[in-house]
């Protein structure tokens, strides 16, 4: 079955030069040009992912983003967002709404493609019956699902894959550009802050509950997964 992308876009043109190049990768596409009306989409099509425009008619992206997030049946699908706002403090704020991934205006179909296709590859893994654990927390890599403590826990799909290459090499110290090597591929260009706002929602998700911290930040070299902080 074709993975089904949900495109938000008020841009005729671009509309149509996106279009195009989706389904000529196989993709099934979904398009609204209306904020209202991609919000109305995603919760009743359920995308695989969703492409979503920072600047639109009646919603804007970053409130799409917003409610996708709170809504149970749309909170852990991908989003990307589409925006020619170009200051790193616009594309930070959209990855602290909720965005997984954003891709600045004017950009080619290939980078787009490339884009898509390695969220793919962090949220679909090969199906395995393996699970992980470490200080408390359970992985179970088939259904995607995390818990604390017994207490489920709900993440995106970059703060899942963040996770569980934690879980793989706990206590270990990755500095920023090896996560982002290892959770976005080094054929795609992110810029290394980008890992600092994934953290932060991570930690924010894990440590719900007052649960102790054990997402450590090492000065000048990284991150760890320890639970001796």
């Amino acid at each position: 079955m074709s993975a089904k992308i949900l495109l938000v876009e008020d841009d005729a043109s671009l509309t149509e030069l996106i279009r195009y190049n989706l389904e000529s990768e196989g993709y099934d596409v979904i398009v609204e040009v209306d904020g209202e009306q991609g919000l109305l989409s995603a919760i009743e099509n359920t995308p695989d992912l969703i492409l979503l425009d920072w600047m639109l008619p009646n919603l804007s992206g970053i409130e799409i983003c917003r409610r996708i997030r709170r809504d149970k049946n749309t909170r852990n699908t991908p989003v990307i967002m589409l925006t020619a706002r170009s200051e790193e403090n616009d594309r930070i704020r959209g990855l602290d709404t909720g965005a997984d991934d954003y891709i600045t205006k004017p950009f080619s179909p290939k980078e787009l493609i490339a884009r898509i296709k390695a969220m793919f590859r962090r949220i679909r893994p090969a199906l395995s019956e393996q699970s992980l654990e470490y200080g408390g927390i359970e992985m179970d890599l088939s259904m995607r699902k995390v818990c604390r403590d017994g207490v489920p826990i709900h993440l995106g799909p970059t703060e899942f894959n963040i996770l569980k290459f934690f879980m793989e090499n706990p206590q270990r110290v990755f500095s920023r550009e090896q996560l982002l090597d290892m959770v976005w591929g080094n054929d795609i260009y992110v810029e290394a802050r980008t890992i600092d706002v994934h953290i932060r929602r991570l930690r924010k998700a894990l440590n719900d509950g007052n649960k102790k911290n054990i997402i450590r930040t090492v000065r000048s070299a990284g991150y760890s997964l320890d639970t001796n902080i």
